[in-house]
């Protein structure tokens, strides 16, 4: 496996932006925004079509995201993930809307601990394969670990995300999205620590985001998680008005892996071939 990249829509108020991700609040006193496009969500949504860059997450931050959701979702149907506000009352909607899986974060906490019966009831209406679970984290005051935050990262649960966390969690996702909260939307570099341990860690396929600021950030993530993560580029990205990263880069990066990928699969057809045809020559013999 190689790590791609992985891109994102994240709404505001119904305009696509890029904020600080610490600096969320119900208030809204105290956004950070580093960017707001002027281009709807669904122009967003076309790019990664045009691209053939699969999975980006559109995350709707606060209330007021709907339609635009839906417009983003509706431009590449089955093919874009829908996160944020997602409960048992909303999530067959958004799969019916055009979302290829579900991220789902703060409803699987009841007052502040995980419940593993509304993350059964989720699995029993979209089923296992359609759903994500958006682990974001930070870090602790005297404590090694990261933890679970909700609420739009305001709240640090006691779930402490580690190898048990992630095997007991993935019985119910296909696929866990993790947002470093305390790096996220500052470029200043990924929290290593984290993705080489989620490369460790986890039993299904993982996406890292949070203060990716260099193309060959890809590269260091492919390295310390060994293939197993991958990366999303926010703030840094020309796209989101970034200047630290360009998404054609990013684009060429995920087709080099995949031809990387698809010669590796067949060279290993290949290699079964050349086995089948001497156990075939092998078989003669001992048949004379």
């Amino acid at each position: 496996t190689m790590s791609l990249f992985r891109p994102c829509i994240d709404l505001h108020d119904g305009e696509v932006k890029q904020i600080v991700g610490g600096t969320l609040s119900d208030s809204g006193d105290g956004l950070k925004t580093n960017f707001v496009s002027k281009h709807p969500p669904s122009y967003f949504a076309n790019l990664y079509k045009k691209n053939g860059i699969d999975g980006a997450h559109v995350i709707a931050l606060g209330p007021n995201n709907t339609k635009a959701a839906l417009e983003a979702l509706g431009a590449w149907r089955g093919h874009l993930q829908m996160g944020g506000g997602i409960n048992t009352d909303n999530v067959q909607q958004w799969i019916d809307g055009g979302a290829s899986k579900v991220i789902v974060t703060s409803f699987l906490f009841e007052d502040g601990i995980f419940s593993h019966k509304r993350a059964q009831e989720l699995q029993n209406i979209v089923g296992k394969d359609k759903l994500v679970f958006d682990l974001s984290c930070r870090r602790k005051r005297d404590t090694s670990g990261w933890f679970v935050a909700i609420n739009r990262w305001q709240t640090v649960t006691d779930l402490e995300v580690n190898k048990e966390t992630l095997e007991s969690l993935s019985q119910y996702c296909s696929e866990f999205l993790v947002h470093a909260a305390d790096v996220e939307g500052l470029c200043k570099g990924i929290d290593e620590d984290l993705v080489q341990c989620l490369g460790e860690w986890t039993p299904i396929p993982c996406t890292y985001a949070g203060g990716a600021k260099d193309i060959n950030d890809l590269q260091l993530v492919n390295v310390l998680s060994k293939g197993k993560v991958d990366l999303t580029f926010g703030s840094a990205l020309d796209i989101f008005g970034g200047d630290l990263v360009k998404f054609d880069d990013c684009v060429a990066w995920n087709n080099m892996q995949k031809s990387k990928t698809h010669v590796e699969k067949q060279e290993k057809s290949g290699e079964l071939e050349r086995k089948r045809a001497y156990v075939g020559d092998e078989a003669e013999g001992i048949i004379e």
